[in-house]
């Protein structure tokens, strides 16, 4: 864990996979990294912390009484088409491909997440508003954000 201290950390609650998905989102992310694991008495994983990208995150095995919604999500800033597509397949894979649309995306856990290229923000930020217009358009055509395509749309070709 990072030796600095967070007055806020998100606390998500699982149903037995907190160690499943904290390994799992580490994977993913290239600083990442395990923290403490707090167990039950019979072993089992009750507490454990991560680090994703320099932010703390803890994850509970609390049982069933609670489940994710995209109420809730975590946006993945993104520089390039690469990287938009490393962290949509990785935390796509065994998700929910329903839920898929516009950058968003439900992982095998049911955590929502979105995988956003920094060119959006630009795009539909642009003070021509039919430029703007035309990049949300073509972004809610899309599942997994397209830089290439976003830009032709902003552009007008």
């Amino acid at each position: 864990m990072p030796a600095t201290l967070h007055k806020i950390t998100p606390m998500l609650w699982f149903d037995g996979r907190a160690e499943e998905a904290a390994r799992q989102y580490v994977s993913i992310f290239a600083d990442a990294s395990i923290g403490a694991i707090g167990r039950q008495p019979d072993g089992t994983p009750l507490v454990v912390e991560f680090t994703l990208a320099g932010h703390r995150f803890t994850a509970l095995n609390g049982g069933p009484d609670y489940t994710f919604t995209p109420a809730i999500s975590f946006v993945v800033d993104c520089t390039t088409q690469e990287e938009v597509d490393h962290y949509w397949d990785l935390l796509g894979e065994g998700g929910d491909s329903a839920t898929r649309q516009c950058g968003w995306l439900t992982d095998r856990f049911g955590v929502s997440w979105q995988i956003v290229p920094q060119q959006l923000g630009e795009y539909m930020s642009d003070p021509d508003r039919e430029k703007a217009g035309r990049t949300m358009q073509a972004m809610l055509q899309m599942q997994k954000l397209d830089i290439e395509a976003l830009r032709r749309a902003h552009d007008g070709e």
